[in-house]
């Protein structure tokens, strides 16, 4: 709503584009609040990101899914995208593709984690492995001086009421959680 997620997800398409042969697209999902409550909510225009239907999923090889984080849980405007793609789950179109996720909340207790572990469920449906970057990223996963977002789960940042931006190292872990997964999507596609 605010591009705190539309950052991360920048940072992380610079590091898959990173890996030799690979191609990362950035996508959002579609909008379900009015415009007037977006407008009562201070929110921004959105970006030209082009909007994803559920179909184009299925032409990846892997996935970072971003989103806002809700009471805990991933935000219900990519709830009702991952319900819209029930004939994907049928026809088993995403078993099998590695899928990481990364997410923005409001405040330090504001739901890192549970949004990743709740929002495993909708990969662990689809058959989809689930990519953490656990504590790959280093140095940089142990900070204790300065506010951090992110986990072993993937990369985070806190937005607070909207104004706080993500910390450039948040954004060096969405860039390393964008190398780390498209190195190993690429490591899977060439074995199958």
């Amino acid at each position: 709503m605010y591009g705190h997620v539309e950052k991360l997800a920048e940072e992380i398409k610079k590091g898959a584009s990173s890996v030799e042969g690979v191609e990362a697209k950035l996508w959002q999902v579609p909008e379900t609040l009015l415009d007037e409550v977006l407008g009562k909510m201070s929110a921004p225009p959105k970006s030209d990101v082009p909007v994803i239907t559920p179909n184009e999923l299925s032409e990846a090889d892997g996935f970072v899914f971003g989103f806002p984080t809700r009471f805990g849980m991933m935000a219900a405007q990519f709830k009702a995208f991952l319900d819209a793609t029930g004939g994907l789950w049928r026809a088993q179109q995403l078993a099998g593709k590695p899928a990481g996720l990364f997410y923005s909340t409001g405040s330090q207790g504001g739901g890192q984690e549970t949004t990743a572990l709740t929002a495993i469920t909708q990969l662990v449906h689809h058959g989809m492995i689930f990519v953490p970057i656990g504590y790959t990223f280093g140095a940089g996963m142990f900070e204790m001086e300065k506010v951090k977002g992110g986990s072993p789960y993937g990369a985070g940042t806190y937005a607070g009421d909207g104004s706080r931006q993500p910390s450039e190292l948040e954004l060096q872990q969405a860039f390393h959680q964008g190398k780390y997964i498209a190195g190993i999507t690429k490591k899977l596609k060439q074995a199958a």
